[in-house]
């Protein structure tokens, strides 16, 4: 199936002199964590309505899906995404206590060694990149050599979860801080039309200020009281704690959100500012919004929803794509 993402682009010569090539075809995929799944769905419809990308480039979860897709590695990604259950998803997090996150990502790596191996950026058969964003000095680093795993990891690695990976002697990590849908990066790699893809969360979007709150309308939640009896509580004690450690990773439950929610929702609002702000600069030719819903930041295990989501997204924007992109659908 790989070798149907990719077409030969050179143009043709002949006699009566050269016909120009067609425009180069650049495809954007945004920042979503788990929403980012959709990518792959979005990418499959693109390409089952005759679109061949030249230059595919992502931040953050869009750097993955996209580097996998320049890979001929799709249908790996997505038969391993539709594989996570809540209980693999966890078992994926290698908690780290040593470096700048709370997760190692050493297992995360592993799987993708084993599906893309020692493959680098500058052998794949159409461009890509994947943005990063330098620790320090807050740089826009484009990844466009060296291990495409390496690329991966580096512009996923949330600040405060992910420990940041270094690449040529620099600090990096989550590119989505600095460009969440990465337009100016396909332009600069030689891309004529560009389609972005942007993550749309129910309710993004419609921040506005707000002068004065409103009286609650129910009491705060009051913690659970403490046990009596500390010897006969131990059992009970490591459930509750189990249980509290799952909650801050998925908000389930009474009381605040989760540490990890905390951290990226105040991210994604960062995210979409800035989103906004760039796609106002350097607007692309289409954009299609991947509108999730409620899912989960964290909710990996709901791929076939979200490569659903996905498909339907960019079916729905075919008229729109066409206006700008010659769509040739394979025969049969």
């Amino acid at each position: 199936m790989a070798g149907a993402f990719f077409r030969k682009t050179e143009p043709e010569s002949f006699s009566g002199g050269s016909r120009p090539s067609r425009p180069k075809i650049g495809v954007a995929l945004g920042a979503g964590a788990a929403r980012g799944w959709s990518h792959i769905g979005a990418l499959q419809e693109l390409v089952a309505m005759g679109v061949s990308p030249d230059v595919v480039v992502g931040s953050s979860i869009g750097a993955v899906v996209g580097g996998c897709f320049a890979a001929g590695r799709l249908d790996s990604l997505e038969s391993f995404a539709r594989s996570l259950t809540k209980r693999r998803v966890f078992g994926l997090l290698d908690v780290s206590f040593n470096g700048g996150g709370l997760i190692g990502g050493d297992r995360l790596r592993g799987r993708l060694e084993e599906s893309i191996g020692a493959m680098r950026i500058e052998d794949l058969p159409i461009r890509y990149a994947g943005v990063a964003t330098e620790l320090g000095s807050g740089h826009e680093i484009w990844l466009k050599r060296g291990p495409l795993v390496e690329a991966m990891r580096a512009s996923y690695a949330l600040p405060g979860l992910f420990e940041p990976v270094r690449v040529a002697g620099r600090w990096l990590f989550d590119g989505a801080i600095v460009n969440p849908v990465p337009v100016s990066v396909a332009r600069a790699l030689g891309a004529d039309r560009v389609i972005a893809l942007n993550i749309a969360i129910e309710g993004s979007g419609r921040g506005t200020a707000i002068q004065d709150l409103p009286e609650p309308d129910e009491a705060p939640i009051e913690p659970p009281a403490a046990a009596d009896d500390p010897r006969a509580g131990v059992i009970d004690g490591l459930r509750r704690g189990a249980a509290l450690l799952r909650r801050q990773w998925t908000s389930e439950g009474p009381g605040a959100p989760g540490l990890a929610s905390v951290m990226v929702n105040a991210f994604n609002i960062t995210q979409d500012r800035i989103m906004r702000s760039r796609l106002a600069g350097d607007p692309p030719d289409v954009l299609v919004s991947l509108k999730v819903g409620k899912i989960g930041l964290f909710e990996f295990h709901r791929a076939d929803e979200l490569i659903a989501l996905g498909r339907e997204a960019v079916r729905k924007a075919r008229d729109e794509i066409a206006e700008h992109v010659e769509l040739t659908p394979a025969k049969g």
